[in-house]
């Protein structure tokens, strides 16, 4: 599917898939493996993972047992969103990477810039800290690229007050309701791509009439109607499934969605409120 081979270009040049495989919530050992497996075989090349999820070493068992190249399969894993000093970010790196098994990832970011148990809390320093580790770390190309996650525009530029490198990638919960204008304007100006998880709202939105009547208009489903609209927004989506037909359904977004369609889109409130 063209939607699974598309690729968007990051400000390094580095080519990454336009729809990603997420991981997260999908438990260690045969769900994460199985899941994995099954995406890749329904042609999925960027698969998503984190240190947090627990699933690093099964995610990339099913890549390696794929048979497919590495080089063509696209990995992301984060840096837990609690490590804000430098040298524990560098160790918190390797361990990742021996449960990856792997020589180098394609996108490595700072989960979050707050730990979870204290969301909002101001932890610049710390970010700033942790900033230069992945910089090392991307220096070494043992991360093809670089970015961060749950970043504001504050976040964004406090870290860039002694950053080198300008993030690659900027991943946030992004979904039709809610579309995190200001942050997602900011990035996509300052050439930081903007990555959509939770793109059905964690199914919260699969019932939404409004979204029914809509998706009816293509014969697609209210999921595909969804990924297809972060893909109108240049919002890379990550749907997650443990479900390999559904895993199929979800890249299956090669259609447009009209200029009025997606207006009514973006006048929806959001359906988690």
């Amino acid at each position: 599917m063209p939607s699974l081979t598309d690729t968007f270009t990051l400000s390094n040049d580095v080519e990454i898939p336009k729809i990603g495989f997420g991981t997260w919530q999908i438990p260690d050992g045969p769900d994460a493996y199985d899941s994995v497996a099954a995406a890749l075989k329904a042609g999925y090349r960027h698969i998503d993972t984190a240190r947090a999820y627990g699933n690093e070493a099964s995610v990339a068992r099913a890549i390696r047992d794929s048979g497919i190249p590495r080089d063509e399969i696209f990995v992301t894993t984060k840096l837990p969103a609690e490590i804000k000093d430098h040298d524990e970010a560098l160790a918190s790196f390797e361990t990742t990477m021996s449960a990856l098994e792997m020589d180098y990832v394609d996108l490595y970011l700072i989960h979050a810039p707050w730990p979870w148990t204290d969301m909002g809390s101001d932890h610049r320093t710390g970010n700033q800290a942790v900033w230069k580790a992945l910089e090392g770390i991307h220096a070494s190309g043992r991360a093809r690229s670089i970015g961060i996650s749950n970043f504001t525009v504050d976040d964004i530029e406090s870290l860039m007050e002694t950053a080198t490198v300008t993030p690659h990638v900027n991943q946030i919960r992004w979904y039709v309701g809610y579309t995190q204008d200001e942050t997602t304007a900011y990035c996509q100006q300052k050439g930081i791509l903007v990555e959509g998880y939770s793109p059905l709202a964690t199914g919260a939105i699969l019932d939404s009439a409004d979204l029914a009547g809509i998706a009816a208009k293509y014969g697609k489903s209210v999921a595909q109607l969804c990924i297809r609209y972060l893909l109108e927004k240049d919002v890379l989506p990550l749907p997650k499934t443990t479900s390999a037909k559904r895993a199929a359904e979800n890249a299956d977004v090669d259609f447009e969605i009209s200029a009025d369609d997606l207006a009514a889109l973006d006048a929806l409130t959001d359906p988690t409120a």
